[in-house]
């Protein structure tokens, strides 16, 4: 099952049109992986600790409807492969009151030294991902 988080949207986050600026979407999604991440034992900052990143590498993004402010929107977040130095990430976005898709991302993140050069981590990385495991997910976006 993915992971899920609520998101409350703001003002500030609208554009001159009264929605959601398409790029926020985007920073919704990085909240939603990085709490993600600390739900199942990987906080950013001690992966760091150890000497790994994880870094986005590739991204689609599907923009289905429009949200407004204080609408409450739940980000699924969910990892759908995992590689030997990269795993594949899938979420959506949908308004909480009705779980009506607003936005799908297709995600690659690859995993790096402090340098930034792709290495493999060590297993236990990908064991504490596997929580977030959801091969059913990767066809979220159809």
């Amino acid at each position: 099952m993915p992971h899920q988080t609520q998101i409350s949207v703001r003002f500030a986050e609208l554009d001159p049109y009264a929605h959601v600026n398409h790029a926020v979407y985007l920073t919704y999604m990085e909240v939603a992986r990085t709490e993600a991440l600390t739900a199942v034992g990987l906080p950013l900052q001690d992966l760091a600790a150890e000497g790994y990143q994880f870094v986005v590498t590739e991204l689609a993004v599907r923009y289905r409807r429009a949200a407004t402010a204080g609408e409450t929107l739940t980000v699924e977040t969910a990892v759908t492969e995992l590689g030997r130095a990269s795993t594949r990430w899938s979420q959506r976005i949908l308004r909480s009151a009705d779980g009506e898709a607003m936005v799908t991302g297709e995600l690659k993140v690859g995993v790096t030294d402090r340098s930034g050069r792709p290495t493999k981590p060590p297993s236990w990385v990908f064991e504490r991902l596997r929580p977030l495991v959801d091969v059913v997910a990767s066809g979220a976006d159809s």
